[in-house]
């Protein structure tokens, strides 16, 4: 005889945090000429009272960017989602931040 058990409350959460909490982040950089062009770098944590875990969205893209070793690395925009002004500590309890920088990489000069 099988027994079947169903999970309880506290192993879900356990399972679900662990799924959120897993970083995303992604890089994609476009030659302009030989040696330069533009990059985007997207990073996304998970806040819980004002924790990003497992690190904060935009030091996530930021460190993807630098990691490549592109000389002349220059962010030109940075933005973090979601922004909602003076309700934006209702994120900071809990919620799910994404954040894009652009920039430029290398040197114009060929």
């Amino acid at each position: 005889m099988r027994l079947r058990r169903r999970l309880q409350a506290p192993e879900l959460c356990g399972l679900l945090l662990t799924v959120v909490v897993s970083a995303c982040s992604t890089v994609e950089f476009k030659r302009d000429t030989k040696s330069s062009g533009t990059f985007e770098a997207t990073g996304t944590s998970f806040t819980i009272f004002s924790v990003d875990l497992p690190r904060s969205a935009l030091n996530q893209a930021r460190e993807n960017a630098s990691d490549a070793g592109l000389h002349n690395l220059v962010v030109t925009s940075a933005d973090v989602y979601p922004h909602w002004g003076i309700l934006d500590f209702l994120v900071e309890i809990i919620g799910i931040r994404y954040a894009v920088i652009r920039g430029t990489w290398g040197y114009s000069g060929d």
